[in-house]
This record gives structure tokens, sequence and C-alpha cells, in this order.
């Protein structure tokens, strides 16, 4: 039963946090496409309206179809290994990466397949950091959240339950 609650959760987890990326992909459209950076934090911040076509720095560009498939084929192994890894609370912090990471893999995907594109509109100044969403964000916070954890918090054996191909093929 507790595994039934914490899966009914994680979904409604990853649902809302879809939701907000999507919301704020869709405000972008509405306010920004066409028009002039909206600056939040002078020489900062900016709202700046892109349709990116590629991957993470826009590599890839115009490769639609294998972005889409790469994507799908991540977003399963990473909702298998969520769901198969070891109950208890020592995991928690796993899980949580993984459905931030998996939250921002679907928000993309979604643009992908409804717009050709996926919509891009934050801007960090000061370093001339490439446009990005709401989407990137989870996945980038996941996946160095994750990283830490493996390298500080997890042992050798619990890093390896984590990416161990004979976990899978045992569930």
């Amino acid at each position: 039963m507790k595994t039934r609650k914490r899966n009914i959760f994680s979904l409604i987890s990853i649902f809302l946090l879809i939701l907000l990326d999507q919301y704020t992909k869709h405000l972008a459209i509405l306010h920004l496409k066409g028009q002039p950076s909206f600056v939040l934090l002078d020489r900062i911040l900016e709202f700046s309206y892109l349709e990116n076509t590629g991957a993470a720095f826009s590599s890839f560009s115009g490769k639609q179809t294998f972005l889409i498939v790469l994507t799908t084929l991540v977003i399963i192994v990473l909702a298998w290994r969520y769901f198969t890894l070891p109950a208890g609370k020592r995991f928690l912090w796993i899980r949580t990466c993984l459905l931030f990471i998996l939250s921002g893999a679907v928000g993309n995907l979604i643009d992908r397949l409804c717009r050709r594109y996926v919509v891009d509109f934050i801007y960090f100044v000061p370093i001339n950091f490439p446009k990005f969403n709401v989407a990137d964000i989870y996945i980038t916070v996941g996946v160095a959240v994750l990283a830490a954890l493996m390298l500080f918090y997890y042992n050798e054996e619990e890093c390896g339950t984590l990416v161990s191909i004979d976990s899978f093929l045992r569930k």
C-alpha cells in the first residue's frame, strides 16, 4: 500500500511539475514572442523568446526525430529505474532527483512533439549563458544533486544499485 501511495504521489508531482513548465512556456509564447527582451534584473536576468530546434546549447539542431527517440528512451529508462529502486527512505533523494529529471524531459518532449521545437526564454546575462526554460532547470538541478549524492552520500554498493544493469534484469 505504501508503494502504491508513493507512486500516485510521484505521478501527481510529475504532472504538476510538467504543468508548471508548460504554463511558463505558454506565457513566454503569449508575452515574449516577437517582442524585445523583458529585463527582470538589469545586466543579470532577462526573459527573451527563442525556438530551440536542438538540445542543450542548440546541439543537434534540426534533428527532431533523433531527439524525440532519444528523449523517449531516456524517459523509459529513468521511469523504470525510479519504480525499481529499493523501497525505503534511504533512496528518497534519488527518487526526488529522478522526478525532476523525468518532469523536465517530458516537458521538453511535449514541446518537440507539439511544436517541433522547445520554447526557451530565460537568459542569464553575466555569463552569456544560452537561453533555457523551467524544464531545463528541473533537469540541471536533478542531475547536479544526483551527482553530489552519488559522490558524497551514497556508498559504492548503493551507487551500483542505481546504475547496475543487473538490477534492471532482476526486477
